[in-house]
């Protein structure tokens, strides 16, 4: 048997398991089986009642939204960003990877003190009838700069491998700007754009701290599912807690199957 190029697979595979095994299975096991305190009937009563519900509405409906509306911002970023050159670019580009690094509950207070009533931008918008805080929209906004990042970063490294050159080509073969962004660029990107849209949907799913500042946590309207969490556990409904997180748990797989799936695709469609 020949041996392996690189030695320690026993020792590296062992301290990959134990890694598992403490910092993500057992704590995913002690969520079930606190879940598993309750009878299955008040197992589903804690999952399905109207304000659980209206909860997963406004999670996934607004991660959603803020995702869809991140993969048009971050496409025009990103092509921005890879396809000119202008004074502060580099300035710019770091300003991108702002929300990676900035703790998500200054962002929240920001956006709290920026589009309340007597903020710079809620001055403005209030008598419009446009409310940044206390409101949906509220948990979009935030939810938005949260997770723009991951459009831009996924789209970028596709657009710089693709560069001009068939662009090019097209405009040499008399393709208008519309027929070679529809024909030669977006289907080239859209793979990494469904990739990034999906990143940028599961970490809007997961936010908290920016979103407590402004939504004011008012059930059956601005309540999102991890606040509920909270709610349970100030109550010490420890396996109402559970058991809807047991539901962000099971919506987390799929994203993440999801996410794995565009991304094999990429990798097809690349090759």
């Amino acid at each position: 048997m020949a041996r392996r190029r690189l030695p320690g697979f026993g020792l590296t595979m062992g301290a990959t398991l134990l890694w598992l095994g403490v910092l993500v299975l057992i704590p995913l096991a002690t969520l079930f089986v606190t879940a598993s305190s309750l009878s299955p009937a008040e197992l589903w009563k804690a999952v399905s009642n109207p304000r659980a519900i209206a909860a997963y509405k406004l999670t996934f409906g607004a991660s959603l939204l803020a995702a869809v509306i991140n993969g048009g911002l971050g496409l025009v970023l990103a092509w921005v960003l890879v396809r000119y050159d202008f004074p502060g670019k580099s300035f710019v580009d770091g300003l991108i990877d702002i929300p990676f690094a900035l703790p998500t509950a200054v962002a929240g207070l920001t956006y709290a003190s920026l589009y309340s009533p007597k903020g710079w931008m809620g001055q403005w918008l209030v008598p419009l009838g446009i409310w940044g805080v206390l409101t949906p929209f509220s948990v979009v906004l935030v939810m938005v700069f949260v997770s723009l990042p991951f459009v831009v970063r996924s789209l970028q490294p596709v657009l710089e491998d693709l560069g001009v050159e068939a662009e090019e080509a097209a405009d040499s073969l008399g393709a208008s700007r519309w027929q070679t962004l529809r024909h030669v660029v977006f289907p080239n990107v859209l793979p990494a754009l469904l990739t990034g849209i999906a990143l940028a949907f599961a970490r809007a799913v997961g936010e908290y701290g920016s979103i407590v500042f402004v939504s004011g946590n008012i059930p059956f309207r601005t309540e999102i599912a991890s606040l509920l969490i909270v709610s349970r556990l100030e109550e010490y409904d420890f396996g109402g807690a559970a058991a809807v997180a047991g539901v962000l748990l099971f919506a987390s797989f799929a994203i993440n199957g999801m996410i794995n799936f565009l991304s094999r695709w990429s990798r097809r469609h690349e090759g």
